[in-house]
């Protein structure tokens, strides 16, 4: 499990270095990037929470959104997950307490995402936590004007219940 308070919910003055982070050149082939402007929108919606993990020193570590909240569907989207220093250890704590958020706090029945299927570090990653293969979604985002695979992955509340028990 995360350690306590790994995340926090983003501010309006947290974008700044949200931005910074969704284009840094480790993040920017894997995760759209998005105006300042979308991200107050989305920030300020209903349907979505943002989280933070503050860096040791100054600044982000990583961030989060989460979507799925204005309608009561019992899914909700992991439509965003950016770290800054990968290869720590930080994503799989992030991704163990958003887990934990979404089922144990949220109640959500079903927590889903894409990744981009060139994207093997991540996929092995959800998959480690639960997360399994739903299919693949073909040519359904580009990337530089090349069209790629994205694939579609969820776990499902039972799932979780009998993997974190």
């Amino acid at each position: 499990m995360a350690a306590p308070n790994l995340l926090r919910p983003a501010r309006i003055h947290d974008l700044p270095e949200i931005l910074a982070l969704e284009s840094s050149p480790g993040a920017s082939p894997f995760v759209g990037q998005w105006s300042e402007e979308r991200h107050r929108a989305t920030l300020a919606s209903a349907d979505a929470r943002y989280f933070v993990a503050d860096a040791d020193s100054d600044g982000l570590a990583a961030y989060v959104i989460l979507r799925g909240f204005a309608e009561s569907s019992g899914s909700v989207e992991l439509k965003r997950i950016v770290v800054g220093s990968p290869g720590q250890g930080m994503g799989r704590r992030l991704l163990n307490e958003l887990v934990r958020i979404v089922f144990e706090e949220h109640h959500a029945h079903r927590f889903f995402l894409d990744v981009f299927e060139d994207n093997q570090r991540a996929r092995h990653l959800y998959e480690s936590v639960g997360f399994r293969c739903e299919g693949t979604m073909r040519e359904a985002a580009s990337r530089d004007g090349v069209w790629f695979n994205l694939v579609l992955m969820s776990m499902l509340a039972d799932e979780y219940a009998r993997i974190h028990r």
